[in-house]
């Protein structure tokens, strides 16, 4: 099966562009972009050079491929520890919560790989902390990703949560239980965006760059949100919470990946008395024209 790499990816033209950033001198008299929520994605992801074409995913197209490929493969017999036709191993984890043992399995990349750095949410085994963390700050070493089926449960059997995993994204129906096997909760996601995502396109098509990626889940705005330029690049990205701006928010020339403004958000989405202030501003040759913290 053919599978669209993640939502809007951009990868190519910001990984042309690290590079060409990081054949430059740098210049002492311009200041670093404060911290964002994304990290550099100039050495994960890479586009056809012939056609340098940024890849896009639409959610409802992935789904009916994948229930095509089931059908297609119902005849044939799975290989042990396959999934989506890559190879992993099996493990476990086991922690203690409100005085009872829970065990999770789960699978994970024999080779490592990046998760998709335009999902939040992204799932990994630490083998030093011996848990499932959900954090970007990767370290290869010490890092196993998700993949594959995924169970959690107390040592009685009781299944409190199952889904799939694809390459550290949630993927498919997932589903939660309390201890009496009531269901909690039932979302379904496509590679780690939640089904109810709102993808938008400049043209309607599909196979075209789309101007915009808002993430949805529960009827509210939640995760990370993307605005693209004609060209692919990305013009704004910030993150929603509880269907509020929080965090910095970046917008983008578009060239080089350089900033223009940073906008500054309360970290709490239910802060109602903090006001959004611009931090930054870059002209469209870098140099700082506004910096909140000098101009007090």
């Amino acid at each position: 099966m053919r599978y669209l790499l993640s939502l809007l990816l951009v990868s190519g033209l910001l990984a042309s562009s690290a590079l060409a950033q990081g054949k430059k001198e740098k210049n002492p008299e311009e200041e670093a972009t404060e911290n964002t929520f994304a990290p550099d994605t100039s050495d994960i992801f890479l586009v056809d050079p012939a056609t340098q074409v940024p890849l896009t995913v639409n959610l409802e197209a992935e789904e009916e491929e994948e229930k095509e490929e089931k059908k297609s493969k119902k005849k044939k017999k799975r290989k042990k520890n396959v999934f989506y036709d890559i190879k992993t191993k099996k493990g476990f984890a086991r922690s203690a919560s409100g005085g009872t043992d829970i065990i999770e399995t789960f699978f994970y990349l024999k080779l490592f790989e990046m998760p998709d750095p335009y999902v939040r949410d992204v799932y990994w085994y630490d083998t030093k902390r011996k848990q499932i963390r959900t954090t970007h700050n990767i370290t290869k070493s010490k890092a196993l990703i998700l993949h594959g089926p995924y169970k959690k449960m107390t040592v009685d059997n009781e299944i409190l949560e199952e889904g799939v995993f694809y390459k550290g994204t949630k993927h498919g129906r997932w589903t939660k239980y309390n201890k009496k096997d009531i269901l909690l909760d039932k979302e379904k996601y496509t590679r780690g965006w939640p089904r109810e995502s709102e993808i938008t396109y400049y043209d309607g098509d599909a196979r075209q760059t789309p101007p915009e990626a808002v993430p949805v889940e529960h009827g509210e705005k939640e995760g990370y949100y993307f605005y693209f330029h004609p060209s692919g690049r990305i013009a704004v990205e910030g993150e929603y919470r509880q269907d509020r701006k929080v965090g910095i928010w970046t917008e983008f020339y578009d060239y080089d990946r350089r900033p223009k403004k940073q906008i500054k958000y309360t970290d709490d989405p239910y802060d109602e008395e903090t006001r959004p202030y611009t931090m930054k501003e870059w002209s469209p040759e870098n140099q700082v024209v506004y910096d909140y913290k000098k101009s007090q």
